[in-house]
């Protein structure tokens, strides 16, 4: 068990991302709640447990540490697949024959599009970063409150962040196993899951590409709807 822990650990720490990581700022609440999190993770505890606030936090925080963590995680995680992911062997962003994503920012692409999967999730990266690094979304300082809009933005960023998930998974889980990471992936989607679930951010419609998950634990299956 300790060993299976270390290895996630170390997988994750990989520099091979899509796009850079983003990181917090030493000494900071976020920097602290950050590591807390990482801990409790890398240290084997249920992940229906961890994902729980912990007492005195606050709520918007600790979402806000999460979508940047997992915003790393899946960066890496796309990271290591994304040489196979290419206009030819993935024409459309899809989760299967049965899911098929639109890109759409209201800037350049005012109407949904079809793209390629490697450049719908280019922009979708690019656009959570944007994101992620304005202040005004994501105050850096104690003092600047979330906005109105938050956890309408929130929702956004880990639904389409789910979206990677469902194309790594049923596009090229054959890659992941053949670098042996699907271990580690399940794990990190098993916390994306139920951190999501916990403060219901992602529509349970949006999930359905990957239904039941965890129905077959014991050996670290995924259930997938292709």
């Amino acid at each position: 068990m300790a060993a299976a822990r270390d290895a996630f650990a170390i997988f994750f720490k990989k520099d091979k991302t899509f796009r850079p990581r983003k990181k917090f700022e030493h000494g900071t609440m976020k920097y602290n709640l950050h590591k807390q999190a990482n801990a409790s993770l890398n240290a084997g505890i249920d992940l229906r447990e961890v994902v729980r606030l912990p007492q005195g936090e606050d709520m918007n925080d600790w979402i806000a540490v999460h979508v940047v963590d997992f915003f790393n995680r899946i960066n890496l995680l796309y990271g290591t697949i994304c040489e196979h992911c290419t206009e030819q062997t993935c024409p459309t962003m899809s989760g299967g024959p049965k899911y098929e994503y639109f890109w759409s920012d209201g800037q350049n692409y005012k109407k949904a599009t079809a793209l390629p999967a490697s450049r719908y999730i280019a922009l979708l990266m690019e656009w959570i970063e944007t994101q992620i690094n304005d202040e005004n979304i994501f105050p850096v300082s104690a003092e600047t409150h979330f906005p109105k809009n938050y956890l309408q933005v929130v929702k956004k960023i880990l639904s389409r962040l789910f979206r990677v998930f469902v194309h790594v998974y049923i596009h090229h889980f054959d890659k992941l196993v053949a670098i042996g990471a699907e271990a580690h992936v399940n794990t990190c989607y098993k916390h994306f899951y139920y951190f999501v679930n916990e403060y219901t951010l992602v529509d349970k419609k949006e999930l359905e590409p990957l239904r039941d998950p965890f129905a077959c634990e014991s050996n670290d299956e995924v259930y997938m709807v292709s």
